[in-house]
């Protein structure tokens, strides 16, 4: 399954190297560009899903790039701002920007930000995923095995549809707990366990023997085809 592909524009190497590790630790898919002409190129070749676009860059500005963009695209922008731009900062999201995160900025806001951001985007119908006897209709919110629907909690059904988005993908606990329940939930191990435990009871033929829901030990966990 196609993962969302996040442009992150900005010229200091250590805030790429963090975005770009904390990104895909969320499950999107990063690439970058340090100047104005090398996001826009980028943007143009391979149109991203949402931009995080620093306002000050060598050869330009954050709000020149997005005031192009919003020439032949929608794409969902977050404007990265030092304290003290505020008149830089009004003019992006005069040009374009769909929200702000000021630096120095927690990672869990400027996830937050980027999530509420890309939800505003009109999304096509969403697909069935089958995986042996699994089948999640994530259009409908529902999960049927073997046919048979299957009654989950909101949070069991939203631990599923993250690991049905994510076949076969190793996911970690602070992942699963982040991306269902919340920032607030990154080192409750042992909370997603007892979750884990009651969505493999509702999946799976044997709940001690997982064939679908496998368990990477002190890791996380991941969804795979029995077959």
């Amino acid at each position: 399954m196609t993962r969302q592909r996040i442009l992150v524009v900005d010229d200091e190497p250590q805030i790429l190297r963090a975005l770009r590790t904390n990104l895909r630790g969320a499950g999107y898919d990063v690439v970058t560009a340090e100047t104005a002409e090398a996001a826009l190129a980028e943007a143009a070749m391979r149109p991203p899903d949402g931009v995080i676009l620093d306002l000050l860059l060598p050869d330009g500005s954050g709000t020149d790039v997005c005031r192009e963009l919003r020439r032949w695209s929608t794409v969902p922008v977050i404007v990265l701002s030092a304290v003290g731009d505020e008149k830089e900062k009004v003019a992006a999201l005069d040009a374009g920007a769909d929200d702000y995160v000021t630096k120095p900025f927690g990672i869990d806001e400027l996830l937050a930000r980027l999530r509420a951001a890309l939800r505003r985007v009109p999304q096509p119908s969403e697909p069935v995923v089958e995986i042996g006897d699994l089948r999640v209709d994530l259009e409908k919110r529902a999960a049927f095995v073997s046919g048979r629907p299957v009654q989950l909690t909101p949070h069991e059904y939203g631990m599923l549809e993250l690991f049905a988005r994510n076949p076969g993908k190793l996911l970690t606990h602070r992942t699963i707990l982040r991306e269902v329940w919340g920032p607030g939930y990154g080192e409750e191990s042992h909370y997603l366990h007892v979750y884990v435990s009651q969505l493999r009871r509702k999946i799976e033929a044997d709940p001690t023997r997982p064939r679908y829901l496998i368990t990477e030990p002190g890791a996380g966990y991941r969804l795979v085809d029995p077959s």
